[in-house]
């Protein structure tokens, strides 16, 4: 696999501590171990790894991260969270990519209604993480 060089220069810092402000998480803890992948019962779905997810987050690769379907499949389920042996909130972290995107760049979402067939599949978790997302503990 071929090196690629990365630059990390003001535009990709600021999209890290954007990252971390939004979540309350330092993703500068993450050392890659995998557990948080290997946990999640989406992974088969993305197209990043969890764990791939946070190491583009902490070396300023947001077009990577931007361009991902993996923080729009992630159902905020904790599992990765509760996994983490540095205890980053990473589902805070997936939160926090979704939230910077309908901040910043809201033209790269592509809406669909829901069908009410559609809508009668849809897993119990993602009523759940709705659930989550919208009311206060």
């Amino acid at each position: 696999m071929p090196f690629e060089y990365i630059k990390m220069d003001k535009e990709a810092l600021k999209f890290i501590d954007t990252i971390e402000e939004i979540s309350g998480s330092n993703v500068y803890l993450c050392y890659d171990c995998g557990k948080c992948s290997s946990g999640c019962a989406f992974v088969y779905k993305m197209d990043l790894t969890v764990n791939q997810v946070i190491s583009y987050i902490k070396t300023g690769q947001k077009e990577k991260v931007l361009s991902a379907n993996s923080p729009w499949v992630c159902s905020s389920c904790l599992t990765c969270t509760v996994r983490c042996p540095r205890e980053v909130d990473i589902a805070a972290v997936m939160e926090a990519v979704r939230e910077y995107t309908l901040r910043n760049e809201p033209e790269r979402l592509k809406r669909i209604e829901l069908t009410d067939e559609m809508k009668k599949n849809l897993p119990n978790i993602a009523l759940v993480g709705s659930y989550r997302k919208k009311s206060e503990l």
